[in-house]
């Protein structure tokens, strides 16, 4: 009987998961926390931590970026819910302004999306920023479709009425 050891995934492949998706997990979360960039990226620390404790049965799934995608969101409501109320909202961005061709558009937009409900923010992120389909956002957000649909369709209208038509379909383009 052969007893040659297998070889399960290490933290080297987590490390190369790590590195291939971090940047995106806090670009993410970025959207998700309404432009706070301190907080996108402990979010998505606390999403790789989370990960990495389950790395040799996640790095066998079909889709382990996915499962990550989901796990940042999950955190990010488990934050909102558990956030203390001691902490204060600011207006300013520590962060230097993109190359994008409007950065006032993209501001607006921040806020636009951090007005909304943390339900209402996840279901735009992931439908529209990472364009995943309605039932893709109904598991990772534990809804049914219908309530992605109509989240989804309340918070596009609030977005409208807060930015514009015209804003929106910028940002589309």
């Amino acid at each position: 009987m052969d007893r040659t050891p297998t070889t399960a995934p290490g933290p080297l492949d987590f490390r190369e998961f790590a590195a291939a998706r971090g940047r995106h997990l806090v670009r993410t979360a970025f959207l998700l926390t309404g432009g706070d960039a301190y907080l996108a990226e402990d979010l998505a620390q606390e999403t790789l931590g989370r990960v990495y404790d389950r790395w040799r049965r996640i790095s066998r799934l079909e889709n382990p970026a996915g499962y990550t995608q989901t796990v940042l969101v999950n955190t990010f409501l488990s934050y909102r819910r558990r956030r203390s109320s001691s902490e204060h909202v600011t207006d300013t961005f520590a962060d230097a302004p993109g190359t994008e061709s409007d950065p006032a558009l993209r501001v607006t937009l921040l806020r636009a999306l951090a007005g909304l409900p943390a339900k209402d923010r996840a279901v735009v992120v992931l439908r529209f920023w990472e364009d995943r389909s309605v039932e893709e956002t109904a598991t990772a957000l534990h809804l049914t479709a219908s309530a992605v649909r109509s989240r989804s369709g309340r918070a596009l209208a609030r977005l409208r009425a807060e930015l514009g038509a015209d804003s929106l379909s910028e940002l589309r383009s």
